[in-house]
């Protein structure tokens, strides 16, 4: 983060637009899960839907069409920068690249360490062939990034810091308050897994996601852009993947 004036607005919180800001953040990725279920129901345009891969590529893709209807309509209701655009000036590609890099290395050892200790494979739930591979390295390297980034940031984090406005400081960084609670609502929307993890290992995923948050947060608020979180996003993730595959690879 980089330094910024002292003339900043005080950060408070303000329970409508945070109260809003959880509902978008919350139910339009639950309402993009129903409407994908019932195209799964009553109709067969998607193919593959039924497969978990398949199913999160139709759910990920509802979810930001959903996200940019709703931008459409903040736009006119809360007029704004939501960041769908390229960079006006620095970009922050590459911090995000080099984040995105460690924080994949940090998410493999905090996700697999039992396996990690163990030194064996960890259980995927589908064959490593080509097909399930590239899928899967192509969701999380390309897809994932702009389908989940749209949503928390470009909406989420716009239309809270147009809302309530106001800075956060850590030393001589700063920046908008909005991007540290949308970042507690990412880490939230992961909750589910203290449901099916050791409960050391949901907080630690809880804190990561939270840091990751925060950092996808400055990048659009420096470069008025969703491109750095969308790559810091997509390089963390597919990180994580491709040792996940060596790891079955090697120990299988």
């Amino acid at each position: 983060m980089s330094a910024e004036t002292s003339a900043a607005p005080r950060f408070r919180l303000r329970f409508v637009p945070v109260l809003t800001t959880v509902l978008l953040g919350l139910g339009l990725p639950y309402l993009a899960e129903e409407l994908v279920d019932l195209a799964r129901h009553y109709s067969r345009l998607v193919p593959g839907i039924a497969d978990q891969l398949g199913h999160l590529y139709a759910q990920h893709g509802m979810q930001t069409v959903l996200a940019l209807i709703a931008i459409a309509v903040m736009k006119w209701l809360v007029p704004a920068d939501y960041g769908l655009h390229f960079p006006r000036d620095r970009s922050y590609v590459g911090p995000a690249i080099l984040w995105g890099l460690f924080f994949g290395v940090l998410m493999t050892a905090i996700d697999y360490a039992p396996q990690l200790l163990a030194r064996t494979a960890p259980k995927l739930g589908y064959p490593l062939d080509t097909s399930h591979v590239l899928g899967w390295l192509g969701f999380e390297g390309i897809y994932v990034g702009p389908t989940e980034e749209i949503l928390f940031r470009s909406l989420l984090v716009t239309f809270l810091a147009a809302t309530m406005p106001g800075k956060l400081s850590l030393g001589r960084y700063s920046m908008n308050g909005a991007g540290v609670v949308v970042a507690a609502i990412f880490a939230l929307a992961h909750f589910g897994s203290f449901f099916d993890h050791p409960w050391w290992m949901a907080l630690a995923q809880q804190i990561y996601a939270f840091a990751l948050g925060v950092l996808y947060a400055y990048w659009l608020e420096k470069s008025k852009s969703v491109l750095a979180p969308i790559v810091g996003h997509n390089v963390s993730d597919v990180t994580e993947y491709a040792l996940l595959f060596l790891m079955v690879a090697y120990w299988r």
